[in-house]
Order: structure tokens, then sequence, then C-alpha cells
């Protein structure tokens, strides 16, 4: 699975020049050191869901006990869930909506920052839709061949991102309410939607359906990311990165700490009400028991309204927990990492999966061993891959305008 997201438009790799400051010198230092950090917590947030997204890719190459069943396709009714296996699994649900929202966030900021500097709408609009063309065929020809067998094609999450992103090209224009608004309203309606699109279709999803809804199999094609559920994720993303890239004045402005730690504290209350009632809102994966496994077993294919909520509320207070570690200690050293890998994550996504399936067959492992060499993996790819991404990110710095815009 996997992307800014692993989309990055972070523009402060290791290496980079000395940034300019769009603070005044008159500002105070509060003000200045918030416009500096703003970007930051985003690539931290990046990194982390990087590493948790290694894990499960490292579990699908080396892990003989994977549980997948994150959809009420692939759930059997009264199956067993491993508390482990479970978990390990579960955690890296936090990945594909924080790619996403996240996607929408950094892109709003470069878009609102080019648009300061009078660079054409239009123009503006053509990088959009030929940047996210571009994620999205990446699905296709690269990606494909390694999540899934010879001659399938599978739409993932960077079908869902580059598809978004060309979305957005247009909604742009709309105001942060109705971006709000459109977001909340297909994230609650999202169900109804899944169940009209599978009537219309006599109870079969069409291509159409699949594409934008309920995802589906048409061989050779895969579906596994339907667009609309993911771009009200994206859309959320960019009303926030609009809401970041306000200039703060006098001390006064926008307290992104705050707005997230409300946010996810509502979204995570929601999760509550939705799961504990156990109907609508679920996808029909409904809890067998009242068990953590269960509250926690929600569909991620297509993504429920449950989902939705426990995962944003979740990366929403991380999120503020990394605004305020910048906000008090600026970018520590031993956050770096993180950093570097939030600012390369396209870069490290392409690479991941294929590097960690090769070393499972070269070492006769795949899909043989345990949640031992699943974390074992993890580690020593994080470290093999990140003297790369620092590398990648100083080539990027040096060629702002080059092909790297667009990985």
């Amino acid at each position: 699975m996997g992307a800014a997201s692993p989309v990055s438009s972070s523009p402060l790799p290791e290496g980079s020049p000395p940034q300019v400051s769009v603070v005044p010198p008159s500002a105070s230092v509060a003000a200045r050191v918030a416009s500096m950090s703003r970007l930051v917590p985003l690539d931290w947030m990046r990194g982390l869901v990087m590493v948790l997204m290694t894990v499960d890719h490292a579990s699908g190459a080396f892990n003989a006990g994977k549980i997948s069943s994150d959809s009420v396709a692939s759930w059997k009714v009264g199956a067993a869930l491993p508390l482990d296996q479970f978990l390990t699994r579960w955690v890296t649900h936090l990945c594909a909506p924080t790619f996403i929202f996240l996607a929408g966030a950094v892109l709003a900021l470069s878009v609102e920052r080019r648009l300061a500097k009078g660079e054409a709408p239009g123009k503006v609009d053509r990088f959009i839709v030929s940047r996210g063309l571009f994620i999205a065929l990446l699905d296709v020809v690269w990606m494909s061949w390694i999540f899934a067998r010879p001659g399938v094609v599978l739409f993932q999450v960077l079908y869902a991102i580059g598809a978004g992103l060309v979305c957005m090209a247009a909604l742009r224009r709309l105001t942060t309410p109705w971006l709000v608004g459109l977001s909340a309203a297909l994230m609650l309606g999202g169900e109804a939607l899944a169940g009209l699109s599978l009537l219309l279709g006599g109870g079969q999803p069409t291509l159409p359906g699949a594409l934008l809804i309920t995802g589906g199999r048409f061989p050779p094609l895969v579906i596994a990311y339907a667009l609309l559920p993911w771009l009200s994720v994206m859309m959320l993303g960019w009303a926030f990165g609009r809401v970041l890239g306000k200039k703060e004045e006098a001390g006064r402005g926008v307290r992104p700490a705050r707005l997230l730690a409300v946010a996810g504290t509502l979204a995570l209350a929601g999760f509550a009400v939705v799961r504990g009632l156990n109907g609508y809102g679920n996808m029909r994966l409904l809890r067998d028991d009242g068990s953590l496994a269960h509250w926690l077993h929600v569909s991620k294919y297509p993504p429920s309204l449950s989902y939705l909520l426990l995962e944003l509320g979740v990366m929403a207070l991380a999120l503020s927990g990394f605004f305020v570690l910048a906000r008090r200690v600026g970018e520590p050293r031993w956050m770096r990492p993180l950093a570097v890998l939030g600012q390369t994550a396209l870069f490290f996504y392409v690479l991941h999966v294929h590097a960690l399936h090769l070393a499972a067959w070269a070492l006769g492992m795949s899909r043989k061993a345990g949640l031992g060499a699943t974390y074992l993996s993890t580690l020593l790819f994080v470290v093999a891959v990140y003297p790369a991404c620092v590398a990648y990110g100083r080539y990027k710095a040096a060629h702002p305008e080059g092909w790297t815009r667009y990985l």
C-alpha cells in the first residue's frame, strides 16, 4: 500500500541551502519559529508512517501468518484474530489516510505559495494534473507486478493519490468550508453510495462504480482503492493545508496543535459511537464481540466511516504532538531520520516493496517466516536505504525544477 504521502513537497531536505523566512525581521521570535517549523511536523508524521508501511510490506514478504481481513469480502465471521498478527497489521492502517491527508496538505501549501509568487493558475493546474497522472501511472507500470501475480493490474494508493490530485486541480477553487463539507458528506455517505452503486449493478460492482466507490475485480484489473472515499481525505488535508498556510501576525494566528487535538478527539469519539452501534458506517464488517481486536477490526476496502474516524483521529493526535514538539524544541537531531524519510517519501515507496520481496526470495524465506523476520527486515531496510534517501533529498534540493518534482 502506500503516498506527501509517499508524495512529498517539503522544501527542507538534508543538505538544502538555508531557507529564507517569510516572517519579517520585526516579527516575534515565536512567530518566526512557528513559520519556519510549520512543515517539519508534517515530515515527521510522514516519516513515521513510512516506517509503519515498511512493517506491513515486510510482513507481506516474509510473514507466513500475516492477517489481511480488512473488508467484509475477506472476513469469515468467527475466524480467529491472533492479537500479535492482528496488531502488526492494524498499526499500519494509519499509513494510507495519513499519506493522502498530507498529500492534500502539502500540495495546498505549495500551490498557495506559487500563486502568491504570481504563477499563472493554468500553469499550476497543469503541474497538478501531470504529477497526478504520473503518480497514478506508477501503480500500473511499477507497483502492480510486485504486489500481484503477472498480468494483473492493481490500482492501489498511488492510483487514489494520483487521481485525487487530478480532481483537486478543479476542486481547489472551492472555499475551505465547501471542501470540508464535501469531504464530510462523502465520508458520512460512503456506505450509502456503495450500497446504491451495488444496487444499480444488480448486486455486483460495475467498473465505474468500482473505480469511484466500491473497488472490485475486473480481470486483469483489481481496484483496491476506490477514488471517492480517499478523495474525501485529500480534500480534508487540502483544507488543513490552507489553514496551516495562514501567516501569523504579531504572535497571533493558527495554532495547529490545538486544532488537531480537538479534531482528533472528536473523530475518536465519533468512532466510538459508530463502532459501538455496530451498524451503518462499518461497511458491514461488524464486531463479532466486544474484544479490543474486534473493536479495531474495521473495513479498509472500501474505507468505512469507522475506519476513517479511527485512523484520522489517531493521526490528528499524533500530528498535534509533533507540532507541540516543533514549537517547543525546534528540530532535534534525533528526529532528523524521520524528517528525511518524510521528505523523500515517494522515492522510498517505489524502492521498498521490491527490495523486501527480492530479499525474501533470495533468502528462501518468502512468506515462510514470522513476525521476528518482519521486524528485523524492516529495521535493516530502513537503515540500508537511509543514505540513499539523504542523497536523493540533496539532489532534489539542488534541482527544484527538475524531474524530481514528480517523484
